[in-house]
């Protein structure tokens, strides 16, 4: 999403206003005063929202343009016939296939229809799978997943869970969301094999086409042949249009039209008829924009944990979970960012299992990481120490012949000087902001001197070997003890200096780096 804005003010009032989800882009352009993302201010680059950010192709749009009139103007085909058309194209049965107006719309009526009085799920994740149940007054059993394991699930641990609590419903969300934490297929069809008694179990896979963990990770094939499992798909996040709100659930063929028959007429519209109809032609354009996506969420992990203080989660969805350095907060942050830097990002404190110290950074183009790089560089550690890439280097200037001589110039009247110009008045410059985290990442200082420094005190030469002569018995005499040691008798210190004294390390240290095998 790119918008211009000319007062972020009432833009970052927008996320107090509204605490389960981000401002949408039509209530971020209104706090803007409406303007057009060419019509003045600053463009706003979002890494909230987890779109495709290569999909649709620039013709799919064109072509959209161009039926423009005939989408908005004419009713859209029945569901049945966009539904035939998908599973056309994904070798899916029809019959197994319910089409919902978004992934949301199919989660609340799985709810109604198939959820009974309780249901289980990892937190943090997707918010309707939490806050759907509790509206309607299911139990929901939350099972939090470890931060000190990068917040991967074990699926035996939520298994004992499930039994251990009696829920009836169980759901994951693989990729998860919002840390992108990935099951490999067999864990999953494992899990639903273990869970084969319950009621129902969900697998959500609205983010699976952006894993590149494995050349076929779904499970709806092996849903279908289960009573009580479906898969969940969403188009809008992987085509990259949020706006034509349409999904897909995958069940048997009994489970999948108790849903269907449930869907009002005509759920879905007009510009989804179009997409659908339009995705046998420009299938190498989606892939190639899975692959695209896939290149970008390597280099934007490495670049992120590249950030001192800064702790990035691997993942496998079309964003990146990050935890902020010690005493930072999410949200300050987060309207700094969009205040100075133009930059949107979602901040993760309204998530069950979850706080403000963690932000979900969606997967952008290199162009755009760059911002938020510089950003978060500037807003966290008050330095633009963070560098983009320098332009590559021009190509050698062919040398050319010289130029013939040119005839002397003609003397030009003398034209008498300016007044110098009166000096302006001193302007109060306001103070910069403040850094959010209190340890400085200018480029590092010179070296600084050593705490102490012990010297060595230079030893005496060894002298030539003198035969004692025999001295005559004397009887001792008592002295009295002089006042205070006596210097000469004791050598002096001489001590190595400990290594962890001779110089300061430079340089910052790196932040810890979660993996979890996916094995």
């Amino acid at each position: 999403m790119t918008v211009a804005v000319g007062v972020t003010g009432n833009a970052t009032e927008l996320f107090r206003a509204n605490t389960a989800h981000s401002p949408s882009y039509f209530a971020l352009r209104r706090a803007a005063g409406g303007l057009s993302p060419s019509g003045g201010g600053r463009d706003i680059v979002d890494f909230c929202i987890p779109c495709n950010p290569y999909f649709p192709s620039p013709a799919m749009y064109e072509k959209l343009q161009e039926s423009m009139r005939d989408i908005l103007t004419y009713y859209p085909s029945s569901t049945d016939v966009i539904t035939n058309e998908l599973c056309s194209l994904l070798g899916l049965n029809p019959q197994t296939v319910a089409m919902g107006n978004g992934s949301t719309e199919l989660i609340t009526w799985i709810d109604h229809l198939l959820v009974r009085e309780s249901l289980a799920i990892p937190i943090p994740t997707f918010g309707r799978w939490t806050d759907q149940p509790m509206e309607t007054g299911k139990r929901v059993d939350m099972f939090l997943l470890p931060e000190a394991a990068g917040f991967a699930l074990d699926p035996a641990a939520f298994v004992a869970f499930v039994r251990a609590r009696g829920s009836r419903t169980a759901v994951i969300c693989n990729p998860n969301n919002p840390d992108g934490g990935f099951l490999p297929k067999h864990a999953v069809v494992a899990l639903m094999d273990a869970l084969s008694d319950l009621d129902l179990v969900v697998i959500d896979e609205s983010f699976l086409d952006f894993s590149d963990a494995e050349a076929w990770p779904s499970v709806a094939d092996e849903a279908v042949l289960r009573p009580n499992v479906i898969v969940l798909r969403s188009l809008g996040k992987n085509f990259g249009l949020h706006g034509i709100r349409f999904g897909y659930l995958v069940a048997n063929p009994a489970l999948a039209g108790k849903v269907r028959r449930m869907l009002p007429k005509w759920n879905l519209n007009s510009f989804a008829e179009a997409v659908v109809f339009m995705l046998k032609d420009h299938r190498e354009e989606y892939a190639q924009s899975l692959r695209m996506v896939s290149r970008d969420r390597q280099e934007m992990t490495w670049q992120l944990a590249a950030l001192p203080g800064l702790t990035v989660y691997p993942s496998q969805g079309n964003f990146v979970f990050v935890k902020l350095p010690d005493g930072v907060d999410g949200a300050v942050l987060r309207d700094r960012l969009l205040a100075e830097h133009g930059v949107l990002v979602r901040e993760c404190g309204n998530k069950l299992g979850s706080s403000s110290r963690f932000m979900r950074l969606v997967v952008r183009p290199q162009a755009d990481v760059q911002r938020l790089l510089t950003g978060l560089s500037t807003v966290l550690y008050g330095s633009t120490w963070y560098a983009a890439p320098a332009p590559a280097a021009a190509a050698p200037v062919q040398e050319q012949p010289p130029p013939p001589p040119q005839p002397a110039p003609q003397q030009l009247p003398q034209i008498q000087p300016a007044p110098p110009p009166q000096p302006l008045p001193q302007i109060q410059q306001a103070p910069p902001p403040q850094p959010l985290y209190e340890q400085p990442f200018a480029p590092p200082p010179a070296p600084p001197q050593p705490v102490y420094e012990v010297r060595r005190e230079p030893q005496p030469q060894p002298q030539p070997q003198v035969q004692p002569q025999p001295q005559p018995q004397v009887q001792p005499q008592f002295q009295p003890r002089a006042e205070g040691p006596a210097t000469d008798m004791y050598p002096a210190l001489a001590a190595e200096v400990p290594p962890a004294f001779a110089a300061v390390p430079s340089g910052t240290p790196r932040p810890a780096l979660y993996w979890q095998d996916a094995s």
